[in-house]
């Protein structure tokens, strides 16, 4: 009887692992099940645990959101990072130092991420250098940036000026994007990466782009026979994952009070896990970005219930990198 239970468990198991969307839901459901056991004495069943793990995972979600794109084209991007780490200078830059109004200095920061994005995709498309060689340029060329016009220096509220230190009015914009809404129930950075989610959808399951991604990741030489103009569609990919990668610098700005040209190393890593971890495939051609907010919540749970249970940074690490082998096995198995 106990044999055939446990035969009864492992086949059910096996078909719910049978599709992606399944194997997410799965993985995540089990992080949630490790969390109510280590519970950390009842901090798992507060809200605000799981408020604060939002509100830190949504930088990367942001990214993630780009980076599913990408991925979808049988591409790879990781200037990402660097690319966050840029605009989060230049928007302390822009709103701290200068005070530029918002309405100014968004836009500026966000084609700044959308031109780098750009670049890397004319060179992938147009150029054919191969995907991780551009995106590897770009992530050495755009973390050069940011220290060259930071002066490999923070820029914060302090200032040193003739008169001595003096601190700046932190501006208005990034002091709400920093807050929480819904009587401090929800972050607004949390509400950001709903909504740059949202878009990820609504471009690949609504608009014809997004189904010539698909089509570019399953087969490229098929798609660009078929009419498909790839190199457009392949630049347009690597363009929103630039413009995501600004979306998520300006809200790094405003949540680290600062623009660090030496922060958000490995960035990219983690976004790519989120990717990887929801099941869209690294082949290209299958997932979603719903995959990727399925993803963004199991690393996100993962990370809050090792940091309640006091593991150290070095354990989060390998436990996060045996996950993404471990999730990259899985696919090929299921292929």
């Amino acid at each position: 009887m106990t044999s055939t239970r446990h035969a009864m468990i492992f086949s059910i198991v096996r078909n719910v692992a049978a599709k992606p969307v399944s194997r997410a839901i799965f993985a995540l459901l089990i992080i949630l099940v490790l969390g109510a056991v280590f519970h950390a004495e009842g901090s798992f069943y507060r809200w605000d645990t799981h408020r604060d793990m939002l509100r830190h995972i949504s930088r990367y979600g942001m990214l993630a959101c780009g980076l599913t794109l990408v991925i979808i084209t049988g591409g790879i991007d990781l200037a990402v990072g660097s690319v966050l780490g840029l605009v989060a200078v230049l928007s302390a830059i822009l709103m701290i130092h200068w005070q530029w109004s918002a309405w100014v200095a968004v836009p500026v920061c966000l084609l700044a991420g959308l031109a780098c994005g750009t670049v890397s995709g004319v060179l992938v498309a147009r150029f054919r250098v191969q995907a991780f060689i551009a995106t590897l340029a770009m992530m050495v060329f755009a973390r050069g940036v940011a220290k060259y016009i930071s002066g490999g220096r923070k820029i914060s509220q302090g200032v040193q000026t003739e008169d001595g230190f003096e601190y700046l009015e932190f501006p208005a914009f990034l002091d709400f994007l920093n807050a929480r809404v819904f009587n401090d129930h929800v972050a607004v950075v949390t509400l950001v990466f709903l909504a740059c989610t949202v878009i990820s959808w609504l471009l690949l399951a609504r608009f014809r782009p997004g189904r010539y991604m698909y089509a570019i990741g399953g087969n490229e030489e098929a798609a660009r026979l078929s009419g498909v103009p790839v190199a457009m569609i392949k630049t347009l990919a690597y363009a929103m994952s630039g413009l995501f990668a600004a979306v998520a610098g300006i809200c790094q700005a405003a949540q680290e009070t600062q623009g660090d040209p030496e922060a958000v190393v490995s960035y990219e890593l983690t976004a790519i896990a989120i990717v990887v971890i929801g099941g869209t495939n690294l082949m290209g051609g299958r997932g979603g970005v719903g995959l990727t907010l399925v993803g963004a919540l199991t690393i996100g749970y993962l990370e809050k219930i090792l940091s309640l249970n006091a593991v150290g940074e070095a354990g989060r690490l390998m436990l996060t990198g045996f996950i993404i082998v471990a999730a990259v096995l899985f696919q090929r198995n299921k292929r």
